[in-house]
């Protein structure tokens, strides 16, 4: 393949720097309710999965219930952060100009969520029509399913073998290799940790970038590859 048929771009942690955000309002929720953990122990152990499952992750460990209010407290709180902080990541804007094949976000944030914060960061118009929340997807299932990968190849007529996905956690990744699509690990967010490369490695990414400057090369050369192998 001399171009990818579909470049897919996560969107929390790797358009817009809003992982961290998240991470620092549900940790607060989740100590107060009886769980003492760390914004950085949420980013490093649970990005990319909805609040809703690293609570149900975290209850099954802990054996500690949760309210089940906690998760609307969550989304009114990361709503109104983001919504006075949230800023693209840098060169994120020059790096999707650059891309000359389809394009389009898979996110596990919901749709209302990510209009906000794409129009606040004027990424919005780069993919205006091609931005798929995996929780209103035919199934629902969010990442670490590939469900919205796959939603996403269908409406854009892709071949997911054909497809390149930029993801920043290893759930994300999961869900995109499940979906045999080839993955790009991104590092470049202010949620990233000590190990965070070799992470989204050993989960399946074929290499990781953390400057948006190497995705153009990054894409071509492991394109001549796979034309090579």
């Amino acid at each position: 393949m001399i171009q990818p048929e579909l470049v897919i771009f996560d969107c929390d942690g790797v358009l817009v720097d809003s992982e961290i955000i998240a991470s620092r309002v549900e940790a607060e929720l989740l100590t107060a309710a009886g769980f003492e953990i760390s914004a950085e122990e949420i980013s490093e152990t649970y990005a990319g999965l909805t609040f809703k499952d690293i609570m149900l992750r975290i209850e099954e460990k802990s054996k500690i219930p949760f309210q089940a209010s906690l998760i609307d407290q969550a989304e009114v709180l990361v709503d109104r952060r983001l919504a006075g902080e949230v800023r693209a990541i840098d060169g994120a804007h020059e790096a999707v100009n650059g891309i000359t094949s389809k394009r389009c976000i898979c996110s596990n944030s919901r749709s209302e969520r990510l209009d906000a914060m794409l129009t606040r960061t004027r990424l919005k118009p780069f993919f205006e029509g091609r931005i798929f929340s995996a929780l209103e997807t035919p199934t629902g299932k969010p990442k670490p399913a590939p469900d919205v990968f796959l939603h996403a190849a269908q409406q854009m007529d892709a071949d997911p073998a054909q497809t390149f996905v930029i993801e920043d956690s290893v759930h994300g990744i999961a869900g995109a290799r499940a979906a045999g699509m080839r993955v790009i690990g991104f590092t470049g967010a202010s949620h990233t940790y000590p190990g965070h490369a070799d992470a989204l490695t050993d989960a399946g990414a074929e290499t990781v970038i953390r400057r948006w400057a190497e995705l153009k090369s990054t894409i071509a050369a492991l394109a001549v590859w796979s034309e090579d192998a």
